[in-house]
């Protein structure tokens, strides 16, 4: 397997590392077959141990993670999407991005019928930040779909 290029930022006397958004794994993302297509159900998947870098300060970035999702074929299986949050662990990545790639990423695999990815991140400077980012697939009747 090929090394992951790093990038690197220099911030004042030291040289602080990390890498890429290349670095995300997202073939370890795995899916298995939601056995009731008919029935619309919610699923919802927190972790409060979600970490990755701020590319402009250097500084680890802490948060927790909600992702929401009415299944429309798969359904994400849990080991691979805490393996998947794990890969954003040396990441430098502005979490206002975070939300909007993860939501990319699932949809991706999952083509859910609705899903929401909601990154809720530590306070800095005194203040809190959550990002929401939302897919409304053409058959859903989940919010704000037509």
């Amino acid at each position: 397997m090929a090394k992951k290029p790093k990038v690197e930022f220099v911030a004042r006397d030291k040289r602080l590392e990390f890498q890429g958004l290349d670095a995300i794994d997202t073939d370890v993302l795995e899916t298995f077959a939601y056995q009731y297509p008919g029935r619309d159900i919610e699923i919802t998947t927190t972790t409060d141990e979600f970490t990755s870098v701020c590319p402009f300060s250097g500084l680890p970035d802490f948060g927790t993670v909600t992702i929401t999702y009415i299944p429309d074929k798969v359904c994400v299986e849990l080991r691979s999407l805490k393996y998947y949050l794990l890969s954003y662990r040396n990441v430098g990545v502005f979490y206002e991005h975070l939300a909007n790639r993860m939501l990319e990423d699932l949809v991706r695999i999952l083509s859910p019928k609705w899903i929401e990815v909601e990154c809720e991140m530590t306070v800095r400077g005194g203040l809190q930040t959550t990002i929401r980012a939302q897919f409304v697939g053409q058959q859903s009747k989940r919010r704000g779909a037509k």
